[in-house]
C-alpha cells in the first residue's frame, strides 16, 4: 500500500474557532441556513454512502453506468501520468470505476471528514498497492490547493456525483476557476452533472421511502452540536425537500416542528414552529447550460457522455 506514515492525514486544529462564526451567522439570518459541508461527519458520510445505494437516488447508479460504459474513452481523454485530484472524495468509491485502466502518477482524495477519508484511503491502497495515494483533509469549498509533491504532473480534477450542483451557479464558476488556476495550462476536469428532468423523479430521489435522506439531513444538527458544544434538539426538526422548477434546483431544508430554544458555542438561538432552515441546494443543468458555465471559468469542452435517458452527464474539459 502506497500510503506512508508521513502522508497520513490530520484534522484541522481549532475547529470551534474556525466553524462557529459562519454557523452562528447563518443561523441568525432570516431565513436560517447552514452550509451543506456540515453533513459530513463520520455518521453523515456513512449515511450518504447509504443514500447512494437507494433505488430512488438514481445519480450514482446512472453515473456509474455511464463511466463503466465509456471508461476506455474517458481514460483516453484523461491520458496517462496525470495526478487525479478528487475534492469531496468521501469513500473513494468512484475512482474505482476508472481503475485499473487509469494510469496515474498519483491520486489525491480530499474530504472534510478526516476519519472517513483515512479509512477510505487505506482500503483503496490495499486494493491498489501500486497507486500513490495522498489524502488531504480540507474544506475544498473554501479553496483548492493540491499541496503535494506532484508538481511535475498535470492535475486532472475529478468531481463526480453532481456535487457541483450544491453551489450557486456563480459560485460554481468560482470553484471551477480555482481548479483551473491549478493547471498552469495543462490538465483537465472530469465532472458529473445532474440534468433537468421530470419533477417526480427528482422529488423521489430526495425524499426516499426509507427515510435515509431525512436521517442524513437531520444528522447535520447532531454534527453542529458536537462541533460547537451545542444542545439543538434534532427531534424537533423534520426533513423537507422540494424541486423548484423555476430555479432548476432541489431545495433541502430542516423544518422546525416545535418552538425551540438552543445554543451553539454559547450563542443563544431561537427556532419557531414551521420555520425552515436551509441546508442544501442541488442545481440541475441542461448539458449546454453547464458547458457555458465551464467556458466562463476558463475551460473548453472536450467530450460529453450520457445515459440513454439523458438523466445525467459526465463531461470532460481542458483549460482553454
Amino acid at each position: 500500500m502506497n500510503l506512508s506514515t508521513a502522508q497520513k492525514i490530520k484534522q484541522p486544529a481549532d475547529e470551534l474557532t474556525q466553524v462557529a462564526p459562519g454557523v452562528i451567522e447563518g443561523l441568525s439570518q432570516s431565513p436560517k441556513r447552514v452550509s451543506p459541508k456540515y453533513f459530513y461527519d463520520e455518521k453523515g458520510s456513512a449515511l450518504f454512502d447509504a443514500i447512494t445505494e437507494l433505488k430512488e437516488y438514481y445519480v450514482p447508479r446512472v453515473e456509474k453506468e455511464i463511466i463503466e460504459r465509456y471508461r476506455v474513452e474517458i481514460c483516453a481523454a484523461i491520458g496517462t501520468g496525470t495526478t487525479l485530484v478528487e475534492p469531496g472524495a468521501g469513500s473513494c468509491k468512484k475512482i474505482r470505476w476508472l481503475l485499473p485502466e487509469l494510469e496515474l502518477a498519483a491520486y489525491v482524495p480530499m474530504d472534510i471528514s478526516g476519519e472517513h477519508l483515512q479509512a477510505s484511503a487505506v482500503s483503496l491502497g490495499k486494493d491498489y498497492p501500486k497507486l500513490k495515494i495522498l489524502p488531504q483533509v480540507c474544506d475544498h469549498t473554501q479553496g483548492i490547493g493540491t499541496n503535494v509533491a506532484v508538481s511535475n504532473t498535470p492535475p486532472v480534477f475529478f468531481y463526480p456525483g453532481s456535487s457541483v450542483g450544491n453551489f450557486e451557479p456563480a459560485a460554481a464558476v468560482d470553484f471551477m476557476r480555482a481548479m483551473r488556476a491549478q493547471m498552469q495550462g495543462a490538465g483537465g476536469l472530469l465532472i458529473g452533472v445532474d440534468t433537468k428532468k421530470d419533477a417526480s423523479v427528482l422529488h423521489a430521489a430526495y425524499n426516499d421511502s426509507a427515510g435515509v435522506t431525512a436521517q442524513f439531513n437531520i444528522n447535520l444538527l447532531s454534527n453542529l452540536n458536537r462541533l460547537l458544544d451545542g444542545d439543538i434538539d434534532p427531534g424537533k426538526f423534520v426533513h423537507h425537500a422540494l424541486y423548484n422548477a423555476e430555479r432548476g434546483r432541489i431545495e433541502m431544508h430542516l423544518r422546525c416542528i416545535e418552538n425551540h430554544s438552543a445554543q451553539l458555542a454559547g450563542h443563544p438561538l431561537e427556532f419557531v414552529e414551521g420555520e425552515l432552515v436551509h441546508t442544501e441546494y442541488s442545481y440541475k443543468y441542461h448539458p449546454d447550460e453547464f458547458t457555458a458555465l465551464a467556458k466562463s471559468a476558463g475551460f473548453a469542452p472536450v467530450k460529453r457522455w450520457q445515459d440513454d435517458e439523458c438523466w445525467f452527464a459526465v463531461m470532460y474539459f481542458e483549460p482553454s
